[in-house]
């Protein structure tokens, strides 16, 4: 009775199955939730039998562990899927996921772990854990590290979240669920933001009021094209712009919501050096000068030099060591030293290439 008690996130996926099957192993008392965040309940009644909840519960009783299924649908839609939208129409590039994880998941867990007793909380993210003077993320897996979406969370909440799955493979994990039978061995990954399953263009027209306009060419100022609605564009595109029939090469540069035009430039154009972020969040005391900093989901770390943080106003400046390729405003910027996670924020404004 006196075993450390955690709470785990359960998807119905590989991933969270094994991270609760591995905490029961080590001898923890394991309740497995999921949350209900868009439209889980309506696709457990259209399709019992292969709905993520349905395969959560299963799981739950191969381990024989509590589940249940919590609503959390308002709170995701008013922070998460409205902060989003709101975001394009602002002309802005956001990351739902990096949002999620921290405001509503795992906020989420922390609240339930308290109503519940439990000790912890656990995912199954494939990020690392380290205990010393402070609690320290790390990467994990290569091609399925995670801690890109993780940066949000806060400092002192460390302690009391668990990853189980930091030091293993995606198929390390999947040959542990098979040797454990569990039924969510040979589920499919799901590869889409969970309340956009099919395209983005699809998901903002109804809920943007968008009109076509003018595609303005940087360094003549002339119109050169008709774009579909500046809300649908993002910094670097290139396909989709309409251009296809003439010689000029172009991305987007910059998108004007308020006047509705998209300005589309030479790729030299959209070569960043550096960039002002706001919302900053630590997760050590001592950041330090230099970093490696991410600026999209797996793009390659740079070396980056620390101008400007004021981590009471939640401000950053950084100077790239090399220009990068669309720095994009409303995306984060992830900081990192080596494989340890610092922090990170979001792009507000991106610096030009002093070269």
């Amino acid at each position: 009775m006196n075993k450390p008690r955690v709470l785990v996130a359960m998807s119905g996926g590989v991933d969270s199955s094994v991270a609760a099957a591995l905490l029961q192993e080590q001898g923890y008392q394991v309740r497995g939730v999921m949350l209900d965040l868009w439209q889980e309940s309506e696709k457990c009644q259209a399709d019992p039998e292969n709905c993520p909840a349905a395969a959560a519960a299963r799981v739950a009783r191969q381990l024989g562990i509590e589940f249940e299924l919590r609503d959390w649908k308002d709170e995701f839609r008013r922070r998460i899927v409205d902060d989003f939208t709101a975001a394009y129409a602002r002309g802005r590039t956001p990351n739902p996921c990096v949002r999620c994880n921290p405001e509503i998941k795992f906020a989420a867990l922390l609240q339930l772990a308290a109503e519940y007793g439990a000790d912890y909380v656990a995912s199954g993210h494939y990020v690392r854990r380290l205990s010393g003077d402070e609690v320290e993320l790390h990467r994990g897996e290569p091609r399925k590290d995670q801690t890109y979406f993780l940066w949000r969370l806060k400092r002192q909440s460390l302690e009391s979240i668990l990853f189980p799955l930091g030091e293993l493979t995606k198929a390390g994990v999947r040959r542990r669920a098979a040797s454990l039978g569990l039924a969510s061995a040979s589920r499919a990954e799901s590869q889409n933001v969970c309340f956009i399953p099919g395209g983005l263009r699809d998901f903002l027209a109804p809920r943007l009021e968008s009109r076509p306009g003018p595609l303005v060419d940087l360094e003549t100022g002339e119109v050169i094209g008709e774009h579909a609605g500046a809300a649908f564009y993002t910094v670097g595109q290139r396909k989709g712009l309409g251009l296809w029939k003439s010689h000029l090469e172009r991305y987007v540069v910059e998108v004007r919501p308020e006047s509705n035009e998209v300005v589309v430039g030479p790729r030299q154009a959209v070569m960043h050096g550096g960039l002002e972020a706001g919302e900053l969040n630590l997760l050590t005391a001592k950041p330090g000068d230099e970093v490696e900093a991410v600026v999209r989901y797996r793009a390659r770390p740079v070396r980056a030099r620390v101008e400007e943080l004021d981590e009471s106003a939640g401000r950053l400046r950084l100077r790239f060591a090399e220009p990068q390729f669309a720095v994009t405003p409303g995306q984060s910027v992830a900081l990192y030293r080596g494989t340890r996670l610092l922090g990170g924020a979001v792009i507000a404004r991106v610096l030009p290439d002093q070269r």
